[in-house]
């Protein structure tokens, strides 16, 4: 298996108030992890390199996501989740499409809550595994390559669509059609006028654990 990997610990007690999150390159190539949320971790970013690791610190109740970019060349211009041109997005949120692994820790009865989300479309596997805790669900995220079977009009082609050469990322229904009932939005924005497309199946197919539309909690969302 070919994936990111996003592992995160428990406060050790209740004096211990800062969680570690392990990211961890198993593809065989070069990954730049973007990172948004409270404190600006790592200044949002950094690179690992194949099969390499690096722990960031974030609060106990820290809110917020972490993605991959990939092919960047020496001036930071990456095919996918591309942040600016540098390799610390402080801040600043990266240009779909990408797979994301989302973060609500200590959100409500002390639990922890975490997925792996498509809604914005994909580019690399993650997988995401909490240590520590009691009775924690396994977000087994996306480990298959959807890039493979993503349709041709949703293809991303070292960064540009619809060009010959290696697909680099698939967009999300949402972000290639731009209708409101591929959005969950307007008339279908709420759980029973919204539903799964053909496009977003062919994303839960490929990987049953993660959020492949909006209203997509029971199957997706994990708990600690």
């Amino acid at each position: 298996m070919i994936f990111l990997l996003i592992a995160f610990l428990f406060p050790l007690n209740s004096y211990y108030c800062i969680r570690q999150i392990n990211i961890y390159n198993r593809c065989p190539f070069p990954v730049w992890p973007g990172i948004v949320g409270p404190g600006n971790p790592a200044g949002g970013g950094f690179r690992l390199d194949n099969e390499q690791d690096r722990k960031i610190s974030v609060e106990d109740s820290w809110q917020g996501i972490i993605w991959g970019r990939t092919f960047c060349d020496s001036r930071m211009r990456c095919a996918t989740g591309n942040c600016g041109n540098r390799e610390q997005c402080n801040g600043t949120l990266g240009r779909f499409p990408f797979t994301i692994a989302e973060f609500s820790l200590d959100e409500s009865n002390d639990e922890d809550v975490y997925s792996v989300s498509l809604i914005n479309g994909y580019n690399i596997p993650i997988l995401i595994e909490p240590f520590g805790g009691k009775d924690c669900q396994r977000a087994g995220g996306c480990i298959s390559d959807i890039n493979e079977v993503c349709p041709e009009r949703m293809r991303i082609t070292n960064g540009r669509r619809r060009e010959n050469g290696n697909v680099v990322g698939c967009r999300s229904p949402c972000d290639a059609l731009r209708s409101d009932r591929e959005c969950c939005r307007g008339a279908f924005s709420t759980p029973d006028t919204c539903f799964r497309s053909h496009v977003a199946q062919t994303f839960k197919d490929a990987c049953p654990t993660a959020f492949s539309f909006q209203f997509d909690d029971a199957t997706s969302s994990f708990a600690c």
